[in-house]
């Protein structure tokens, strides 16, 4: 008895050492190494997965910004960053009281919220119809993430947002500052969706400025992405990827003249790196046109430093500061041997206009305008550091803005997985795209969906429902004028409006994405094979970007329709957020 009683025991750890092993040879690739693919990378290992991460650059963390720290929110408003910032214990100081609402800077004046409301009341009047207003159409929607659920939300996303704007008989400076708040945490008005700005409003409804800034993460975003990075074993950058081969049998994905194989793969890259990727099979034509024709917000950040502060004490670290002189929005920090530094966003069509610019000539312009209200701004000036999002090949902007009848066409394609690839990235979350909230739940999103795959769920896609004939009928073509007139004047949306009429309601979308190809029975678990690199590809320039997606655009949006969250402008001078 005693001998069958040790031959069951060894049966019983026989089956337990067998399955282990088979959770071992469980294989993906995660391609991407901002936060989102970071993050599909360590939950899957977690999980007893072996990975191995892609990264085309020679840096990690994405779209991590260049401010030194960023204000974050609390466990209510961004769960999953909160989760992992306690996981690796990462340092932050509770936000003081003064920088929990944006500041103003009115023709050279700084204001803060409390300020404005009592030496600009007319002007702190208007913002605060507004924010009504805005609130007023987020109510409207019941589920945000099913925005375009009846005929009349539909009919938002054929309207741009500059169109809805000049039927607000806004006054200038109002209209002004608006517009940069809008510009900074999307796009400009006139290509972004007025349906994508009031979805986005209702996410953050009723939730208040003191929760979207109740912490400061210490050395912001990238030192999130390097504790992730700290916890994987295969990671390979400078490299590339040039094909993913699905078959039965798995996935090869091909470096170059290098192959790594395995069961699964996770694409955490921005939608316009995926045009450098051929896939076989190929993506159907949704996808195809959604790479190419979804709107992204278009970002460049310049950090100017200086040996003292110039500007008012109080606006020293304020966080966001939205200018009516076409700065764009600024982000007031102080740097970590004294001094401060002074980040600011150029979006929207600032942003298309300065590409034609030389990064001093660019910094000189900016130092131009703040000395003639800083008289020591230049005696102060020490250096600048600039990152152009906007011509990042790999980026193509900052990150997802839906413009005019896009939401119609591509709402939630992203989501579900093409046979053995899942996506991951902020331009794949619906309710925080461009922040480090939605780029950390993509990340996990996709490593579930890779695990539920290997146990063989069908991710079954939707019917196709046509999508909207008059998709864009309300975008307006991008406006070029004079350069400091567009870049700190305001650009012409502010100065010629051109009211669109909404057209007629159309029939609403289905909530889910198109179809795509149903994904094939999990196989058995079956170990990597790689060929050997021929040769070691040349490592590329590091290209960092926030955040809003954004100061963090992690940035967080705001919950007032005309307020997103500091994460998201911080993700991005930080975004992921709005980080990859």
């Amino acid at each position: 008895m005693s001998v069958g009683w040790l031959r069951a025991c060894a049966l019983v750890m026989l089956g337990l050492f067998s399955v282990s092993a088979l959770a071992k040879d469980k294989t993906a690739i995660v391609i991407g190494g901002g936060l989102s693919g970071l993050t599909a990378a360590y939950e899957l290992q977690n999980k007893g997965w072996q990975v191995t991460l892609l990264e085309a650059k020679s840096s990690l963390g994405g779209r991590s910004g260049m401010a030194t720290s960023e204000w974050i929110g609390n466990d209510k408003t961004q769960p999953v960053l909160n989760k992992y910032v306690s996981s690796f214990k990462l340092s932050t100081t509770p936000a003081p009281e003064f920088v929990r609402t944006p500041g103003y800077l009115i023709d050279g004046e700084y204001f803060s919220a409390a300020d404005l409301a009592t030496k600009q009341p007319a002007t702190a009047e208007v913002l605060k119809r507004f924010d009504k207003t805005v609130d007023d159409l987020a109510r409207s929607i019941d589920d945000p993430q099913n925005p375009a659920a009846n005929n009349t939300l539909q009919a938002l996303d054929q309207i741009n947002v500059s169109s809805w704007l000049d039927k607000q008989n806004l006054p200038a400076t109002a209209r002004q500052l608006i517009n940069q708040q809008i510009r900074t945490r999307y796009d400009e008005p006139s290509r972004l969706s007025l349906l994508y700005f009031v979805q986005q409003s209702r996410v953050y409804r009723g939730v208040s400025d003191r929760d979207l800034r109740a912490s400061r993460l210490v050395g912001g975003s990238p030192v999130l992405a390097q504790a992730l990075v700290k916890q994987l074993k295969t990671i390979k950058t400078s490299s590339p990827v040039s094909a993913i081969i699905q078959d039965k049998d798995g996935v090869t994905v091909k470096v170059d003249n290098v192959s790594y194989k395995a069961d699964y793969a996770v694409l955490a890259v921005p939608l316009r790196a995926l045009n450098k990727i051929q896939m076989t099979p190929a993506l159907d034509a949704q996808h195809l046109a959604a790479i190419k024709g979804t709107n992204y917000g278009w970002r460049d950040q310049i950090m100017l430093k200086f040996k003292t502060p110039v500007w008012e004490s109080k606006a020293r670290m304020s966080g966001e500061i939205y200018s009516n002189a076409g700065l764009g929005m600024l982000w007031v920090e102080p740097a970590l041997k004294g001094g401060a530094n002074v980040v600011i966003n150029l979006s929207g069509d600032n942003a298309r206009v300065m590409q034609a610019f030389g990064d001093k000539q660019m910094v000189d312009q900016v130092l131009i305008r703040l000395h003639a209200f800083y008289p020591q701004a230049r005696g102060s000036f020490t250096g600048y550091e600039i990152r152009r999002y906007s011509t990042d090949p790999s980026t193509g902007g900052a990150y997802l803005a839906f413009g005019p009848g896009q939401i119609s066409k591509f709402w939630r394609l992203w989501e579900r997985p093409v046979q053995r690839v899942a996506f991951a990235g902020e331009h794949t979350d619906t309710l925080y795209p461009g922040t480090l909230e939605g780029a950390l739940r993509t990340g996990q999103r996709a490593a579930s969906q890779v695990e539920d795959l290997a146990a063989g769920k069908s991710f079954e896609p939707a019917k196709a429902v046509p999508a909207a004939a008059t998709a864009g009928a309300g975008a307006v073509a991008a406006k070029k004028g004079n350069f400091f007139s567009n870049l700190f004047g305001g650009s012409d949306d502010e100065k010629k409006p051109e009211p669109v009429k909404a057209p007629e309601p159309v029939a609403p979308p289905a909530p889910a994405p198109a179809a795509a190809p149903a994904p094939v029975e999990a196989p058995k678990p079956a170990t990597p094979v790689k060929t050997e690199p021929a040769k070691k590809t040349p490592a590329k320039a590091p290209v960092k970007t926030e955040a809003k997606k954004a100061p963090a655009k992690a940035p967080v949006k705001k919950a007032e329709p005309a307020k997103k969250p500091a994460a998201k402008p911080a993700a991005t001078p930080a975004t992921d957020t709005k980080a990859q």
